[in-house]
């Protein structure tokens, strides 16, 4: 188990799937974060949920975007994050259900830098350990109104680790890769 506190964020719009994901039912979960959450905790020490409101059914830590911001942006959420915790975090989507204990170590492991984030053939941010101490830069950049996180990296030090492109991976924004996921979580079972 890792000592370390996980964030799973869950504020955002799901303007491409219609309704709101982190929701969706999952598995033998009531919701997709619900599932995140029950897994996750098998390998962090403390898992909370970013989120703009506490949305959910079931016992969790929620921390709420600031209510200085209206924008639904990870940038917001991540500020709100790092205003709440008094520690460095790991940061992973709600929507991406199949990162796995083996990639989560090998970030862990090699977290060296401001951050340590997953790539394919694109990079995921909202797959890292990030250190509390980018606080200041995070701020920088919604002052500037800056929301997006490859910008952010792109101002700190990190650790890039490159993982082979699969299911581990998929990010469901659309209603068909929530299918596809459901499909792949009844097959590993």
């Amino acid at each position: 188990m890792i000592d370390f506190h996980c964030v799973i964020v869950a504020g955002g719009k799901s303007s491409r799937m219609g309704e709101d994901k982190s929701l969706l039912p999952f598995g033998e979960f009531n919701s997709l974060a619900e599932f995140q959450h029950n897994r996750l905790s098998k390998i962090f020490q403390k898992v909370s949920i970013s989120s703009k409101n506490n949305k959910f059914d079931f016992e969790c830590e929620v921390i709420e975007d600031l209510k200085d911001f209206d924008e639904f942006s990870p940038m917001v959420a991540i500020y709100s994050i790092f205003e709440s915790l008094k520690s460095d975090a790991f940061l992973i989507s709600v929507d991406t259900p199949f990162v796995d204990e083996d990639i989560i170590y090998k970030l862990f492991e090699n977290f060296k830098s401001d951050v340590s984030v997953a790539k394919t053939d694109r990079l995921h941010p909202l797959c890292g350990f990030y250190k509390k101490s980018i606080h200041d830069k995070i701020k920088e950049c919604l002052k500037n109104d800056i929301h997006k996180l490859n910008f952010l990296l792109k101002q700190l030090k990190c650790d890039v680790l490159d993982f082979s492109e699969d299911e581990r991976f998929l990010n469901l924004n659309y209603k068909d890769e929530y299918e596809k996921a459901k499909k792949i979580l009844m097959e590993k079972r």
